[in-house]
């Protein structure tokens, strides 16, 4: 049994709930926070046999993909002064942190 752990951007984890359900896949949906600008994203725990990690990790890439966004003068993105952008920058987002793991032991209770 595999845990995959894929952390994507919030706008990208309706859709990417929605394909994996359609596949017959669960997921548990975590809040979470972090990144250059601190924007919010999903963890999914997504628990699949072995032969299965490929396709969730496929499902998840074509979703959730890459893309710019531009951040606006004088938008915070720490908590000081020292990080506050000047002028618009286009900085990369989206895409998915994808992890996974053996799982040894798996109990439904």
């Amino acid at each position: 049994m595999k845990l995959i752990i894929a952390v994507v951007q919030d706008q990208d984890v309706d859709r990417l709930i929605d394909v994996l359900m359609e596949k017959g896949y669960r997921a548990t949906k975590l809040a979470s926070t972090g990144g250059f600008l601190k924007a919010g994203n999903t963890t999914l725990l997504i628990g699949v046999d072995d032969n299965q990690a490929d396709d969730v990790v496929d499902i998840v890439k074509d979703v959730c993909k890459s893309r710019t966004q531009v951040v606006a003068p004088l938008t915070a993105v720490g908590r000081s002064m020292n990080n506050y952008v000047p002028s618009p920058i286009e900085v990369p987002v989206g895409g998915a942190a994808i992890f996974v793991v053996n799982v040894e032991r798996f109990e439904k209770a």
